[in-house]
């Protein structure tokens, strides 16, 4: 039997997105995004933060919540290869590890001290669910941690591509003005899985408590409504 050990939830980030739908599939893809990560009570110390204002980077590590199951596959199928090949699970970031855990390298704009919530860390680029649990947060060290010359496997070899997003003025004045240039970055990086191409097809995607729909017909998406989400 494996050995097993347990660790704590020290914070938790809080969002625009509230299902899985729309999240990038790598933290930075989108640095218009924004997002706050607020500590649980016990770790709420002001001290426990010193002198990570001075990095502009910062590793977090956390919980695929939504993707915890018993048992584990030693292969999975990435989403950006269409979901038909085959790759070692730990040869991938899917969720559907022996540990769901999640590594992801988010910009830091600013600590801010709150009366209530403690130290808050202000952070842009996060790829995480509202409400995701956070074990960890490390600072980047670029001496270290930065490898211009790394090789990238199997993710060389897809080609990335964004989407030109046509989306009515009428529409986009019902986003939040400073939510506007984050939901047309997340668009333009094709939110569907790679499989599902019909033109025809409208999808919906919930973001910053609101419902986005749209379609996707070669290189162009359209979005053809935003109306208030569920809470």
């Amino acid at each position: 039997m494996a050995e097993e050990h347990t660790i704590q939830v020290i914070a938790h980030i809080r969002s625009d997105f509230q299902t899985k739908f729309g999240i990038p599939r790598q933290s930075g893809l989108v640095p218009e995004l924004r997002a706050r990560i607020v500590f649980e009570p016990e770790f709420r110390i002001p001290e426990a933060v010193r002198g990570l204002e001075g990095f502009s980077y910062i590793w977090l590590i956390w919980q695929f919540s939504q993707s915890v199951r018993e048992g584990w596959s030693p292969t999975v199928r990435p989403p950006r290869l269409g979901g038909n090949e085959r790759r070692g699970v730990f040869a991938t970031r899917s969720p559907f590890r022996p540990n769901p855990l999640g590594l992801s390298s988010v910009r830091l704009e600013k600590v801010e001290l709150d009366r209530e919530l403690g130290p808050v860390l202000y952070v842009s680029g996060a790829d995480l669910l509202d409400g995701t649990p956070i074990y960890d947060i490390k600072p980047y060290a670029p001496y270290a941690d930065a490898h211009p010359e790394a090789l990238g496997g199997f993710t060389d070899q897809v080609e990335r591509r964004r989407l030109q997003v046509e989306c009515p003025p009428a529409l986009l004045a019902a986003v939040p003005e400073e939510k506007r240039p984050a939901l047309l970055g997340v668009l333009a990086e094709d939110p569907r899985p790679a499989y599902q191409a019909d033109p025809e097809r409208v999808y919906g995607m919930a973001f910053a408590r609101l419902e986005v729909k749209f379609t996707v017909s070669g290189d162009t998406l359209t979005v053809l409504s935003v109306e208030p989400g569920a809470d």
